[in-house]
């Protein structure tokens, strides 16, 4: 895969009606704003909404269409937590803002269940998500993760369960046990990220696709420019995450585009569905390189797994997918799969997000990791807060320290792709 070359069509793309994707013009000549926002991803339309509900003026620049990254690709999953893990965030900013950020990424599930429910955005919304143990180990650490939620992070909602109550949840004889939380859950995430659109649209941002930023000049008044246009603003929120490329090469350097993938199958029949999933919810295993999987609306197994560090897709992807999907659940093998796709999800050195300041009035979002489909809705009320001089919370976030991946523009990918044989040998190894 080539990020700036077109994706594969998604299961997501196809269950999404044209109604809801109208037709929007590019950005053309010069344009004014109070606050320019680039990137029409989750974070981008949450803090182009939160915004304009503060009754800014707002510019939010696509350069392809809105959901088009990883927010309209991804596997749906909301999830409480940081994938750095709190153990390490603790190390890096101390016991209180660890807390803090435990607690934020909780009020990013609300957040979400909120804007769903306040913008009436259809998505496909269901509760429950399940992190399962394929390893005797993972079991350990399911009974370790809920002792420091409920005694470190007074998190009571998620609770373990052994193999026999995890079978009411995923019938697999894959998993010895899991850790279930009703609060976290799963959405078809290019629904949602079309309808957070809409709701900033509604509040009246002004919503350029087609519009690849090209640079910005800094100052007291920005100058924003694409392709065909000018956008002349006081603030600017970068949220391009991977795609941001050479807009922000300071940032490019902390970050990397990882491939992740997913395959569909057709739709099964209600009782079969059931039969797999019978709660509907949301499942991910604890091995490094993860498989997850849920139901959609009209009862397709959504399969993910597979990471290609190097940036190119794996040969024979669907039919491997496929294989792994076999593994977990045999009885779909006389099943169809009609769609593969995957797309780029960006991670930092240390899995944790990396949200801060270019300049005093140039914020960004981005390494969320994994855990964004959640944590970047809140991302962009924090950026909204901090534009408008209210920056404690967002700041929480700017303390956490990043470093560059090592190698340069040449030799990073390598040199990740060699450090994540180590991963795979452990997941295989146990």
């Amino acid at each position: 895969m080539d990020l700036n070359q077109p994706a594969a069509a998604s299961y997501y793309e196809d269950s999404v009606a044209a109604t809801d994707r109208p037709v929007r013009a590019a950005l053309v000549g010069e344009q004014e704003c109070d606050v320019a926002v680039v990137g029409a991803g989750i974070a981008g339309c949450s803090a182009a909404l939160h915004l304009a509900e503060r009754g800014y003026r707002v510019a939010l620049l696509e350069a392809r269409r809105a959901g088009y990254g990883a927010s309209g690709r991804s596997g749906g999953q909301l999830i409480f937590g940081l994938a750095a893990g709190q153990a390490a965030l603790a190390a890096a900013v101390g016991a209180a803002d660890a807390r803090r950020l435990f607690d934020l990424s909780v009020e990013a599930l609300a957040l979400t269940r909120g804007l769903i429910e306040r913008h009436q955005i259809e998505c496909d919304y269901r509760a429950n998500h399940l992190h399962v143990a394929v390893r005797r180990r993972h079991l350990g650490e399911i009974a370790a993760w809920e002792r420091e939620l409920h005694d470190t992070y007074g998190y009571h909602s998620a609770r373990a369960l052994d193999r026999e109550a995890l079978r009411e949840h995923v019938s697999s004889e894959r998993y010895l046990g899991g850790l279930l939380d009703p609060a976290s859950g799963h959405v078809h995430p290019l629904k949602y990220t079309l309808g957070l659109a809409r709701a900033a649209e509604r509040a009246g941002v002004r919503l350029y696709e087609n519009t690849r930023v090209l640079r910005y000049e800094s100052g007291d008044t920005l100058r924003v420019h694409s392709e065909g246009g000018v956008i002349r603003c006081r603030h600017l929120v970068l949220a391009g995450n991977a795609y941001l490329g050479a807009l922000a090469p300071r940032l490019a350097r902390r970050i990397i585009g990882v491939g992740t993938y997913m395959i569909a199958t057709e739709p099964l029949e209600e009782q079969r569905a059931r039969a797999l999933l019978p709660t509907g919810a949301a499942v991910a295993d604890l091995n490094w390189i993860l498989d997850y999987f849920r139901l959609s609306a009209d009862q397709r197994l959504l399969f993910g797994g597979r990471v290609s560090y190097s940036a190119l897709e794996p040969p024979g992807l669907a039919e491997s997918m496929r294989r792994r999907m076999l593994g977990i659940f045999p009885s779909l093998a006389d099943v169809r799969v009609t769609h593969c796709w995957g797309g780029f999800l960006d991670i930092t050195m240390s899995r944790a997000p990396d949200f801060g300041r270019l300049a005093p009035n140039v914020l960004y979002l981005q390494g969320f990791s994994g855990h964004g489909m959640a944590l970047a809705g809140l991302a962009g009320r924090l950026a909204a807060e901090a534009t408008a001089g209210t920056a404690e919370r967002f700041d929480v976030f700017a303390r956490i320290p990043h470093r560059d991946f090592p190698g340069g523009p040449w030799l990073r990918r390598p040199a990740l792709v060699l450090a994540m044989l180590y991963y795979r040998l452990r997941d295989v190894l146990g």
